[in-house]
């Protein structure tokens, strides 16, 4: 095993979310990101976030050095508490970053442990790895990629990043750093998928503000803006924007709230103290002198933005209000959005959104910057992340089109061991991975209504199943768990069928190739379905949950 990078993505492949990439030298291992992935509701009801398997760290915790954080998005930071509650390591990343992590891990009653906080240009060491912090551009004050030099040559990590020359913050991506490694010689390059699908450049942040000017010029009532919160960027725009048109500001949502606290702490956002109002405070001004910035982007229930919408908030949107949604719809959040747009309307406010104007531009790179990047780093081997199945396909695409030769570009799955020498490259086996589900940390409102919209219909139908992650091979009887279907000790009968119609389809897992698995899971579905409502007249709402060990 000497002289051998291994490469292990625990996550962020095949998904946009949950993003954990781990790097191992002999008896050094670190870990880039440490991220979560919100469920479908559909998919996994009751369940409130889903983080990486780490139980490869845990088996090698005595050779865990730390972790390298490249910016503070949930997908980035979201699993951390429950990293941290296991690993004594120290956490890497920029200021803005760290405090995020800090207000994280208060929020969850986690000790803080080692955060070290490091800037652009930056070098650390970590067993055998040196580490350098470089200057990116994304939809989050101080993102950074990692050019981590290793015994056998040096892997570029990107991050989330776009070539923005000029950004908000007026600190352009440092082209020349990742330039710099590529007249050395790069000898990984691992690079953000997923705006792959996009010809040309990603839009500037600045090319959206002639935009808000027009909207605030024209409005003659309240202004609402709902963003993300941790776009800092964007709520620096919108103030300047509001200030110009003599218009104070007012936070609203959770975490908008926190999320400018600690920005204007930290000095990312520079809005004067007296613009800033309380909602107690909005009743001095009349409804042209207001500007409200909202949670809510996403069409999420409980946000600032969908309360206003439901009239469950004290400031309720209504006739004259001008409501922008600065932000695109996340794939899956889409009805979400649509429904929040749709009562906007209803309520007689006007709505512009990202299909009407350009209120919003993606924080990640299009297809000519990720060619760019390939061209200043010209990396021996390619590795795709941070996308869907297409996007990684798309990116290994575009690799070869830049002369990177096919055996040199992995397509990896969570888990696969990229194995890496000077020379060649090759996955070789793969450890354990996959998802973890967790629930409990959402407010309580929030599952009480879950569970009544569960249980108003026909009631749920969990099937686990467990196999070996190796073999497809079912390890142990099939499970059924029933809630608010049927009463599981009177129906002994019908359980017994159902585990037997279970083991039967679950041996369609032996030899299959994991990219059948989810066809393998529908037809289980279909199956387990149809024999329910014949047996039962009903039709639960069925979650085949297939655990791999």
């Amino acid at each position: 095993m000497a002289n051998k990078l291994k490469i292990i993505p625990l996550g962020g492949v095949g998904e946009i979310g949950k993003n954990m990439t781990l790097l191992e030298y002999n008896n050094d291992i670190i870990v880039i990101d440490c991220g979560l992935i919100f469920p479908d509701e559909d998919m996994m009801p009751g369940i409130d976030i889903v983080i990486p398997d780490m139980t490869y760290l845990r088996e090698n915790a005595d050779r865990f050095r730390g972790f390298l954080i490249t910016h503070g998005h949930e997908d980035h930071i979201g699993a951390l508490p429950y990293a941290l509650r296991e690993f004594d390591v120290p956490v890497y990343g920029t200021a803005f970053t760290i405090a995020l992590i800090e207000h994280k891990l208060e929020e969850m009653r986690v000790k803080s442990r080692s955060l070290r906080t490091v800037k652009p240009g930056d070098k650390i060491e970590l067993g055998c790895f040196k580490v350098e912090f470089i200057k990116t551009g994304h939809s989050i004050a101080g993102a950074v990629a990692l050019a981590i030099t290793t015994p056998i040559g040096t892997v570029i990590h990107t991050g989330d990043f776009k070539v923005d020359f000029t950004p908000i913050d007026g600190e352009p991506i440092d082209i020349n750093r990742f330039a710099y490694y590529g007249s050395r010689g790069v000898l990984a390059l691992l690079s953000d998928s997923t705006n792959i699908e996009r010809a040309g450049h990603t839009q500037s942040e600045r090319e959206i503000g002639a935009t808000f000017e027009h909207y605030f010029d024209i409005a003659e009532g309240r202004v609402i803006v709902a963003s993300f919160a941790s776009n800092v960027y964007r709520i620096q725009q919108i103030a300047d924007v509001a200030a110009r048109h003599g218009r104070v500001l007012c936070f609203q949502g959770r975490s908008m709230e926190q999320v400018v606290q600690i920005a204007m702490k930290l000095g990312y956002l520079k809005i004067p103290a007296e613009r800033v109002v309380t909602v107690d405070q909005l009743k001095r001004f009349r409804d042209d002198q207001i500007c409200v910035m909202t949670t809510g982007s996403q069409g999420e229930p409980m946000s600032g933005l969908f309360r206003m919408a439901t009239s469950s908030h004290r400031l309720n949107i209504g006739e004259g209000d001008l409501v922008i949604i600065s932000a695109s719809a996340i794939p899956g959040n889409e009805k979400g959005v649509s429904r929040v747009i749709n009562q906007l309307f209803e309520r007689g406010a006007m709505v512009v959104y990202d299909q009407m104007a350009d209120v919003h531009v993606s924080g990640h790179a299009c297809r000519e910057e990720l060619r760019l990047m390939m061209q200043l780093t010209k990396p021996k081997f390619f590795i795709p992340v941070h996308g869907e199945y297409r996007h990684l396909y798309m990116h290994a695409r575009l690799g070869e089109e830049m002369g990177i030769p096919t055996e040199n570009i992995f397509r990896a799955e969570c888990g696969d061991v990229i194995e890496l020498t000077v020379k060649r490259g090759k996955i070789n086996g793969a450890v354990a991975a996959g998802s973890v589900m967790v629930d409990g940390i959402g407010d309580i409102d929030d599952i009480v209504l879950r569970d009544r919209k569960l249980l108003s219909q026909d009631g749920l139908v969990v099937a686990l199943l467990t196999i070996d992650a190796e073999t497809g091979k079912l390890l142990c009887e099939p499970q059924i768990i029933s809630r608010g279907f049927v009463y599981m000790r009177d129906s002994e009968e019908l359980i017994a069928e159902a585990v037997q119609l279970l083991a039967e389809e679950g041996r369609r897992f032996e030899s299959a190739h994991k990219s059948d698995y989810a066809n393998i899971k529908n037809g289980i579905r279909a199956k387990l379905k149809s024999f329910l409502k014949s047996k039962t007249k009903r039709t639960p709402m069925l979650l085949p949950i297939i655990q791999e060990i």
